[in-house]
């Protein structure tokens, strides 16, 4: 009696961080370390990694410096330098008359203090509570200086117009998902499995928000593009490989993608 053997494959889909595309069947992926962190890469995002300055995992960085010199030097040498640097600092320094060179402050130093007006009235045994006046045109030492006020600038400040008709909020949201990375992710898939079906809708319930979905016959990805932020917030809301999860309107097709990635209306 013969018996039916059920055979099943399990698969685990790896992710690349630099594009966040799920790597189909047979694709190959590379481990690199940047910034303290593991990254798993795939053959499309390899340049990309190399550009930030990440290291594949298990290579060791080449280090080009100076040579520590002072390392080199043997104990007595470093102990005889430390001891002529000691003399010279007890060497007296040579007297400093007035003929020299002297700086602004120097000079202050040796001039005679000002005294006051009061002190210089009591000095003469003036008994009169009248203090002169200084002469116009002198002006005291201690005098503060006088500090200006400032104006004020106020930061701009920045309106943000959210286009009102369906076509502009499109258009707006086309131009800000072809500004992001998420190219990489359409453009790297379409080398595989060709050109895909790009939809892009309104959302009913939420007016500044705009869904976008990239489907082909293997897999299909949602993004969202929300317009109320200045550049246009775009992130991956979900992704899947059948095409039945997706509705009648998301595989319509009203927008394509070229060979960069980058979405275009038809």
């Amino acid at each position: 009696m013969s018996q039916t053997l059920n055979i099943s494959t399990q698969h685990e889909h790896d992710v690349c961080d630099v594009c966040a595309r799920t790597l189909l069947r047979g694709e190959q992926t590379e481990a690199f370390i940047g910034g303290g962190r593991r990254y798993t890469v795939c053959e499309l995002c390899k340049p990309h990694a190399f550009q930030e300055g990440w290291l594949r995992e298990g290579t060791i960085p080449e280090f080009q410096g100076a040579p520590d010199r002072e390392r080199r030097r043997s104990l007595l040498s470093r102990l005889r330098s430390k001891g002529s640097g000691a003399t010279e600092a007890r060497q007296p320094s040579a007297p400093r008359h007035l003929d020299d060179e002297l700086s602004l402050g120097d000079w202050t130093r040796h001039l005679p203090p000002v005294e006051e007006p009061a002190a210089q009235a009591r000095a003469a045994g003036q008994t009169s509570s009248h203090v002169p006046a200084p002469a116009r045109g002198v002006t005291s030492r201690r005098a503060e200086p006088r500090v200006e006020a400032r104006s004020v600038q106020r930061e701009p400040r920045h309106v943000h117009a959210i286009p009102s008709s369906i076509d502009h909020k499109i258009a707006a949201a086309l131009d800000s998902f072809n500004a992001t990375a998420h190219t990489r992710t359409v453009a790297g898939v379409a080398r595989s499995l060709g050109a895909p079906t790009v939809s892009l809708y309104p959302d009913p319930s939420y007016p500044t928000t705009i869904w976008i979905v990239a489907a082909w016959e293997l897999c299909w990805y949602r993004y969202e593009v929300d317009l109320s932020e200045t550049a246009g917030n775009v992130r991956l809301d979900s992704q899947g490989y059948e095409l039945s999860e997706l509705q009648d309107h998301e595989r319509s097709g009203n927008a394509g993608a070229d060979d960069t990635g980058t979405l275009y209306l038809f």
